[in-house]
Order: C-alpha cells, then sequence, then structure tokens
C-alpha cells in the first residue's frame, strides 16, 4: 500500500473532482438557442464559466460567488459577495438578479446556476429590515449550533429572493434550475435558501427557532413575518435537477480506495452532529475495525460527508473540520497506525482559508512535544491556529465546488 496520507490525499482529490462544475452541467443545458444565466454560490463562477464553453447560442446575466471564487467570464457578470455572513454586496447581487429574472425575453430560457453558500450571497432582507439584524441573527444561529435546515429556514423567511421568491420573478419565463448540492439529505428548499424551490417551512417554524436559539427579534422582523410577505411560496414554476451531491462526491472517494485495495466503510452525507461527538464516534469505529477487524477488516477507510455542528464557547479561529479534527486528535491517542483528514470541499472551513487538517495517532504527543496544548486551543475554538502550530493544515485554496464536509480515516 502507499503511504497514508498519499491515499488520503488521492481520495479527497477524487471527491472534490466529482462535484467540478465543467463535469457536473455537461449534458444538461437546455436545448435553446438564448440563456438568461442567473447563479449563486460558491461553484456559480465556475458553473457559469463551464455553460459559456458548452452553449453554443446567445447568453447573458450575472452570478453571485464568494470572495475568491470568481473566474473569468466572457458573458455573464460576476459579482462577489460575503460568505458565512452576509455584507452590501450580497444585498446587490440578489437586487441584480431579481432585475435579470423580472426582465427575462420571451425568447429566453433562464438557467439559474445554485450551489452551497447562496444563501449569504445573496441575502436580500424584507423592506424595512436591517442587513446588520441579519447579520447578526446569522451568528447566533451559527454559534449556537443550528443545522443548516434550521439556518435556511430563518434565512428564507427574511428573504426577499429565497424560498422559491426568485422563481416567483422570473414572470413566466421558463426555467430550469442546475444545483450542486452541499445539504445533508439534498434537500431543495436548504441548498442556498432555495431561490427557485417551494419552501415547505412556515412562519410559525421560525418563531419556534428563535425560542429556541434565544434570538430576540426587532419589531421590523416581526412585523415581516406577521405581515403579507412573512410566508414563502408553497409552489413555484421550473424544473430543478441535481448535477452533483455529497454522495457522488463519497463514492468517488471509494472507488479509489478500493482500487487501492483498502476495504471502505462509507458512512455517507447525513451526519449533523455536533463535531466533537463525532469525532468521538468515529475515532471509536476505526479502534474497533483495528483491534476486532468489525465491521470491516483492515487495511480500511471510514467515509464520511454530511455538515456537523460547533456550538462557539471561544474566539479562536475555527470551523467544523478543525474542530472535528480536534476531537480525533484527542481520542486517537495511545492507538497507532490510523490516519485521516477532515476538510470542507470549498476549501474554506469556517471563514478562515483553509480547508481543514491532518490528524492521526501520534498528533497529540507531537503536538505536546511542541508546546501546544489542544485543551486550550478546544477552549478557545481554535482549531486553525492549532494545526497552523503542528503543521497539520490543509490548504487547498478555493476548490470552485462545494459538497460540503470530506472525512476520510485510513486504518491499517
Amino acid at each position: 500500500m502507499t503511504q497514508p496520507r498519499d491515499s488520503l490525499t488521492a481520495m479527497m482529490q477524487a471527491a472534490l473532482a466529482a462535484a467540478d462544475p465543467a463535469q457536473a452541467i455537461h449534458g444538461r443545458l437546455p436545448d435553446c438557442k438564448k440563456l438568461l444565466v442567473l447563479g449563486a454560490g460558491k461553484a456559480a463562477a465556475a458553473m457559469a464559466r463551464a455553460v459559456e464553453q458548452q452553449f453554443s447560442g446567445s447568453i447573458r446575466g450575472a452570478v453571485v460567488t464568494r470572495y475568491g471564487h470568481a473566474v473569468d467570464c466572457q458573458h455573464v457578470e460576476v459579482i462577489e459577495a460575503a460568505h458565512p455572513t452576509p455584507d452590501a454586496n450580497s444585498v446587490r447581487g440578489a437586487q441584480r438578479l431579481l432585475q435579470l429574472a423580472g426582465g427575462a425575453a420571451d425568447d429566453e430560457q433562464v438557467l439559474m446556476l445554485l450551489s452551497g453558500g447562496a444563501s449569504s450571497l445573496i441575502a436580500y432582507p424584507p423592506a424595512g429590515v436591517e442587513l446588520a439584524e441579519i447579520q447578526a441573527i446569522t451568528k447566533q444561529l451559527l454559534n449556537g449550533g443550528s443545522t443548516i435546515g434550521q439556518l435556511n429556514t430563518v434565512r428564507r423567511h427574511l428573504s426577499q429572493i429565497g424560498g422559491g421568491r426568485l422563481a416567483a420573478a422570473c414572470a413566466g419565463a421558463g426555467l430550469t434550475t442546475l444545483v450542486i448540492s452541499d445539504v445533508t439529505g439534498d434537500v431543495l428548499h436548504d441548498i442556498g435558501s432555495g431561490p427557485t424551490s417551494a419552501d415547505p417551512t412556515s412562519v410559525g417554524d421560525v418563531l419556534a427557532l428563535f425560542k429556541q436559539f434565544e434570538v430576540t427579534p426587532s419589531d421590523a422582523v416581526l412585523a415581516h413575518l406577521r405581515g403579507p410577505n412573512g410566508e414563502t411560496p408553497n409552489a413555484v414554476p421550473g424544473h430543478v435537477e441535481l448535477v452533483a451531491t455529497p454522495q457522488q462526491a463519497l463514492v468517488a472517494a471509494a472507488d479509489v480506495a478500493e482500487a487501492a485495495g483498502i476495504n471502505v466503510l462509507n458512512l455517507g452525507a447525513f451526519i449533523e452532529a455536533d463535531a466533537l461527538e463525532t469525532a468521538k464516534v468515529m475515532a471509536a469505529i476505526a479502534l474497533q475495525i483495528q483491534q476486532y477487524q468489525q465491521p470491516i477488516r483492515t487495511p480500511a477507510v471510514i467515509l464520511s460527508g454530511g455538515e456537523s455542528t460547533v456550538t462557539v464557547r471561544g474566539e479562536g479561529i475555527g470551523g467544523r473540520n478543525v474542530e472535528f479534527a480536534m476531537g480525533m486528535v484527542q481520542a486517537l491517542h495511545g492507538s497507532r497506525d490510523i490516519v485521516g483528514l477532515a476538510i470542507d470541499t470549498d476549501g474554506v472551513d469556517g471563514a478562515a482559508e483553509v480547508a481543514g487538517a491532518w490528524f492521526d495517532s501520534g498528533s497529540l504527543d507531537a503536538a505536546n512535544a511542541q508546546g501546544h496544548a489542544l485543551a486550550e486551543y478546544q477552549a478557545r475554538n481554535d482549531g486553525h491556529r492549532f494545526f497552523a502550530a503542528t503543521g497539520e493544515q490543509i490548504v487547498t485554496g478555493p476548490t470552485l465546488t462545494n459538497v460540503n464536509d470530506f472525512r476520510a480515516i485510513l486504518v491499517r
């Protein structure tokens, strides 16, 4: 068998390749002569460039992506905005998409390119609600450990473009949405807060989440929610198609492992538990495989995706993948021959320009020898600084796609 980290790197690269925007949209473009391209998400600009390369007719439009994730497009305007907390460009980008959608020509087909991150990138508060309050609510829910479904239930209802409202703005024009999913279970109304998908949730759900996470909304937010535009559409026009998913990325990684003679335990992309608790369970499974050859025999790799959560208690620089990796460092201490990685597939874990980190059975001893006390970093939610100090960061740069978390643990 090749070196463990080389094997895991090959699996990671296969997972990312499976979500490549050009590959994802190949053969899926509408059969028409004119396209009005709209888009939002971390992969939106790369998807738009792929459309320009693959479509032979007339193209115009605009997409909104994260700062640093833009690529050159000839016919589609690229707007950059902030993630995970929206900024003024998020509002400007949303307004531009709505303007284009409302002005679609009779002979144009509207093509929406949607990927993870769109909830923040095209945040557009309701009339009378300040962007600063949307930012504060987003931060409180994120730091409180909300799942993406819970967060996006709130964001859809506090938006002039989410929850199917962009589809409604297309005013009868033919609409196709191609989606790269970053959401557990590929729930369409949660991906980017579903700007072109019907929303089954209600204002009542939002108010219940405010109570659960101790959010105190302003009078303006409450007035909107209780007003005539508080509810999102429960039916919208158009066709929505998934073109890349977390499960496809895991299968691609599994294929690489199996070709190398490594047994695979694919735990899937439905994991949304606390990052540290997830690490405890994953480490226990790895140790069970190593000691008892169950549920599979070594050499083995445990693959998983999804989107774990973090309850932020400190002021460190972290993300859910490095939080998980710190948990693995702790849980694997005293074992042997286990190595793994955890990354966010967009190349940005949390708000840092770092994808994630490596960890192995000897990570804690190495950190202690260098004078880095893991418990202190954990107390601060300071995973990025911990792995920067130990030299175990994984930096990919913007991958221009996003199918959420990717974890791989190799057991020998």
